[in-house]
């Protein structure tokens, strides 16, 4: 038997949000599973590159997300991206609603894991980046790198 590991375990995570958005919040939000798709989320079996949130008649739900069918579920068969309902406070939901509402704001997921045995996702309001918005990140962090680099070398 597997022993679990305490804290938060990392399942998958969109690396390109942080180069196209400018994330302005973040809100931690619960996932709506089916069996079969927490064990393929076990196995770290899912892709959220390209997947999205909205808010629609009081819930937000989560579009695009990959979860691979679980190779040893022969009783159902789950769309592998099929809709998923966000699990949100009420007061969440509402601050959620108006900051999706606002022209040029996406919610998009960043993280997906598991907390105390629960499947969670990391959802950010975000705003897109410009062209010339991601060439200044790419210089700042490629300065920040340098400067490390010679704090590094001078001790």
């Amino acid at each position: 038997m597997a022993k679990e590991i305490k804290g938060d375990i990392s399942v998958a995570t969109n690396r390109k949000a942080l180069h196209e958005f400018h994330v302005a919040e973040t809100f931690e939000a619960g996932l709506s599973l089916q069996g079969a798709e927490v064990k393929s989320l076990r196995l770290r079996q899912a892709r959220i590159e390209g997947s999205f949130a909205r808010v629609e008649d009081g819930q937000a739900l989560l579009y695009n997300m990959h979860i691979s069918p679980y190779e040893f579920n022969h009783v159902t068969s789950i769309d592998p991206v099929r809709t998923r309902r966000l699990l949100l406070n009420a007061s969440e939901l509402r601050r959620l609603e108006t900051e999706f509402r606002i022209k040029g704001n996406s919610l998009i997921p960043l993280e997906v894991y598991f907390k105390r045995g629960w499947a969670k996702v990391k959802l950010a309001v975000a705003r897109g980046k410009k062209a010339p918005d991601k060439r200044e990140s790419a210089r700042r962090r490629e300065s920040d790198r340098e400067m490390e680099r010679n704090l590094k070398n001078r001790c």
